[in-house]
């Protein structure tokens, strides 16, 4: 079915285009792509492309191309999602803004090399997730859609505020503060590694104006506050703006409280979304992201219908009254979000693969974990298994699920050493000794095929195993793996990363 009301352009890549293109890629020493990057929130969704240049670094046929340069060159107006009656996103009129988009930006969907789609809050939920992965089917190979819940949302906001290049930058710890529609996200950095993640429900549109200009809109957080204060929340007693300072003030108290550590209330403990940020290091700074951003660094001269000016004039006062930390635009702020993804190609040699069933190759767009557990001497079990459950939380990806374990193997290959982290790796990604799907090992190293043994034949891990070595990841990658090429034996390996300005 197709809507009749706008052009359609069908330029679905085949096999043999991708295989064209990887060729060819191969064959430069420098590459430019072209990307896009579209976030769709639970209250505002915008999109832009961009130009990436990537050079080789070696002359392997598992040598990385690595970004040197990065350019937006077009960016959208910010739209506020549309839902329809029922609470589902209007896919229709999201798929129109998207359509305008390329049309404005002089962009067709064919020019596009690569991208990512970044989902959260609300658009999240199976009925929207669904609706909006039609918009994209016919680009299924090309784009990386990831679901945020909250913790990757924290960790997506630090990285495309950039906040996390300003920590590494300085060598430096920050605290980011994402403050969106209705949750606020925390990341603590330290020296560029997001070390701690949480989330709780204070937001600039938890109260908002319906279309006829009532305020008729009042989330869960903001009536919970107006319990509290002893406030109503029909229409009438919300037109007056000093009812809704009152509550945006007290939520700017629970945000204040977050932000440095305080003791929480009862209501504070309340809107808490996940367990509190781990405040292993303390910051030297605070960062701040987000739609209510714009009006903490009065970039934003106008109103839309919420309270997100008011919420932010309440944290700027109380900031003011709070000494000690320096307050830094980090240089992203409503349009903290992935700017598309990379992509390059890396062939590994097939004496470097354990395949326990070929059958489950391709697969396509698996979200990498990386860990960097202690490998010096002893390889404790242990602590593999914390530092994959760890991550898995912060990266909010099922332990049993589809993923792509990567880790750099350092040190002698010793049986014990192997087995050691086998066993951690096991631990980790079972329930009762069961798994929900394949299990993927992207190993810097080489020991693919012997973990691969350990793993699957030695320890039982149920179900299917890939393991693969030469191969070095990072943080929001996301892998495709073909099928085997028989001869001569490999696998060819595509790496999406997610990209920020």
């Amino acid at each position: 079915m197709h809507d009749l009301d706008f052009d359609h352009e069908h330029a679905a890549m085949t096999e043999e285009d991708r295989a064209a293109m990887a060729r060819f890629i191969w064959a430069q020493e420098t590459v430019e792509l072209n990307t896009i990057g579209i976030d769709i929130g639970s209250s505002t969704s915008h999109l832009l492309f961009a130009k990436v240049t990537l050079q080789r670094q070696s002359q392997g046929l598992s040598s990385r191309f690595l970004v040197v340069n990065r350019e937006v060159v077009w960016r959208s107006p910010i739209m506020l999602t549309p839902f329809l009656r029922d609470g589902t996103i209007d896919a229709h009129s999201l798929d129109h803004f998207i359509h305008d988009s390329y049309k404005e930006a002089g962009v067709k969907r064919s020019d596009i090399d690569s991208g990512a789609v970044i989902l959260t809050g609300e658009a999240i939920k199976r009925t929207n997730a669904r609706a909006i992965d039609e918009l994209f089917a016919d680009q299924a190979g090309k784009f990386v859609c990831a679901t945020a819940g909250h913790k990757l949302e924290c960790t997506l906001a630090a990285h495309g505020s950039g906040a996390v290049a300003l920590s590494r930058q300085r060598q430096g710890c920050v605290l980011h503060v994402d403050i969106g529609g209705g949750t606020t996200k925390l990341a603590l950095i330290d020296k560029g590694v997001v070390r701690s993640v949480a989330a709780f429900a204070v937001g600039g549109r938890l109260l908002g104006q319906d279309e006829k200009g009532e305020w008729t809109r009042v989330d869960q957080s903001a009536w919970l506050v107006a319990r509290e204060l002893g406030v109503a929340t029909d229409a009438k007693t919300l037109s007056d703006p000093a009812v809704r300072e009152k509550i945006a003030g007290r939520l700017a108290d629970v945000l204040i409280a977050q932000i440095f550590g305080d003791e929480l209330d009862e209501l504070g403990k309340s809107l808490d979304l996940t367990e509190p940020l781990d405040r292993g290091v303390a910051p030297a700074a605070i960062t701040f992201s987000g739609g209510v951003s714009e009006y903490i660094f009065e970039t934003e001269p106008r109103d839309f219908g919420d309270i997100a000016r008011p919420l932010a004039l309440a944290i700027r006062k109380r900031l003011s009254q709070r000494k000690g930390l320096p307050v830094i635009d980090p240089g992203n702020r409503i349009r903290a979000t992935v700017i598309g993804a990379s992509q390059f190609t890396v062939q590994v040699s097939g004496k470097t693969i354990y395949l326990s069933n070929e059958a489950v190759l391709p697969v396509h767009n698996v979200p990498v974990v990386r860990i960097n557990p202690d490998m010096s001497g002893a390889i404790n079990p242990d602590e593999v298994a914390r530092a994959i459950a760890e991550k898995t939380s912060q990266l909010d990806i099922d332990p049993q699920g589809l993923m792509a374990i990567s880790f750099t193997f350092e040190g002698d290959p010793e049986y014990s050493r192997l087995r050691a982290l086998a066993d951690g790796i096991r631990r980790a990604t079972t329930v009762a000794g069961k798994r929900r799907a394949v299990l993927m090992l992207m190993i810097d190293g080489d020991i693919g095929k012997t973990m691969g043994n350990l793993l699957h034949r030695e320890l039982e891990l149920p179900g299917d195993l890939v393991s693969i070595d030469g191969v070095q990841l990072q943080e929001l990658d996301y892998v495709d793996i073909g099928e085997m090429i028989t001869p001569p034996g490999v696998v060819p390996v595509v790496i999406k990363s997610l990209l920020f300005s």
